[in-house]
């Protein structure tokens, strides 16, 4: 007998098919979850459940035309919206877009009248003027790093002022002088503030900035270097900094961006109405930030779309319109408006929660 002996190699059989285990991280979950899971869903369905009620309050809802208005109300909203959505992603507030919009029209009007230049150069003045806006509030975020809540609030209240002073100095009143005999002003309308007619509805040029823009938005945010940053930014802007994100840039560039929304809704109002109020424009700041929150942007940053305040947006043009053509007291638009909204941040809640069950 041989003093070594060779082992046989051991034959393991493979296991009996079964059911493959997984942790719960990596398990695909059903498509209908996935969906659910994304904050355009919930503000989707609250938006479909406002218009759903109106279309059975209000009948004249069902008309074009009168679609056509709830749709360029919602753009005047949603234009603006836009670029708050994109600076809350980046994790910033900015409180003083409302009154900007109207110290961009202001300047615009102003500077073309009182000085009797073509409106085009008003138009490219205030541009500057509403980007040198953007450019401070974000240089002093960046800088100071004082919340955004406070340098906008700052901006919000000097802006505000300034804009009654500075009217009431150079007219005389609170308002500025009629600008749609200047040269410039047709050209500048056809740009900013004309309509077109589609099946006999009068439909406004906004509404297509609105969803071009709305385009745009999400393709930065989806497919570009600068939308990986503004996430980023949004999310740890000490990580981003950390492996190589601008972060002082994407903050004041998105600063800016406000700045060129307000910019250009400061000369839609400019050229639709031939003159500006300088007391307007206080209050839509929240309005604009409320679409945005609706539309599933956190208030904490690095999270949220471009899809979801178009979304929001159009809720706000629906109740504002629908509760005229629903013939209610204007009065309790407020209120309406607050219950409403209320209700599709509950829904968008609910739908989140029943998405991330399993």
């Amino acid at each position: 007998m041989s003093m070594t002996q060779h082992a046989e190699p051991a034959v393991t059989s493979p296991p009996a098919p079964g059911p493959k285990e997984t942790d719960g991280r990596t398990s695909e979950r059903p498509l209908a979850l996935r969906l659910l899971a994304r904050p355009e869903v919930g503000v989707f369905l609250g938006a479909a459940a406002v218009y759903v009620f109106f279309l059975i309050a209000a009948p004249p809802v069902r008309d074009g035309a009168s679609m056509a208005n709830i749709l360029y109300s919602s753009s005047t909203i949603g234009i603006m919206a836009l670029p708050v959505a994109l600076l809350m992603i980046g994790g910033e507030f900015d409180l003083s877009a409302g009154v900007a919009v109207i110290t961009s029209a202001l300047t615009a009007s102003m500077l073309s009248y009182q000085l009797t230049m073509n409106v085009w150069v008003g138009v490219i003045v205030a541009l500057l003027v509403s980007l040198g806006i953007g450019f401070l509030n974000g240089w002093m975020v960046v800088k100071t790093g004082l919340p955004s809540f406070l340098v906008t609030l700052g901006s919000f209240l000097i802006l505000q002022g300034v804009n009654l002073a500075v009217t009431k100095l150079v007219t005389g009143n609170v308002a500025t002088d009629d600008i749609s005999n200047m040269d410039g002003f047709d050209q500048a309308k056809k740009v900013f503030a004309t309509s077109f007619d589609v099946g006999g509805v009068n439909i406004k040029i906004t509404i297509v900035y609105w969803l071009v823009f709305a385009a745009i938005a999400t393709w930065v945010l989806l497919r570009t270097k600068y939308g990986n940053w503004i996430f980023a930014v949004g999310g740890n802007k000490d990580s981003a900094r950390a492996v190589g994100v601008p972060v002082a840039f994407t903050k004041i560039s998105l600063f800016m961006l406000v700045g060129f929304g307000a910019w250009f809704i400061g000369m839609h109002q400019l050229f639709t109405f031939n003159t500006v109020q300088s007391g307007e424009g206080v209050g839509q700041e929240l309005i604009y930030i409320s679409a945005a929150v609706i539309g599933g942007c956190l208030l904490t940053g690095g999270a949220g779309s471009a899809i979801g305040p178009v979304f929001g947006a159009f809720m706000f043009g629906m109740v504002q319109q629908g509760i005229v053509y629903a013939g209610w007291n204007p009065d309790w638009f407020k209120a309406f408006l607050g219950v409403m909204l209320l209700g599709a941040v509950l829904i968008n809640l609910w739908v989140q929660r029943t998405a991330s069950r399993r």
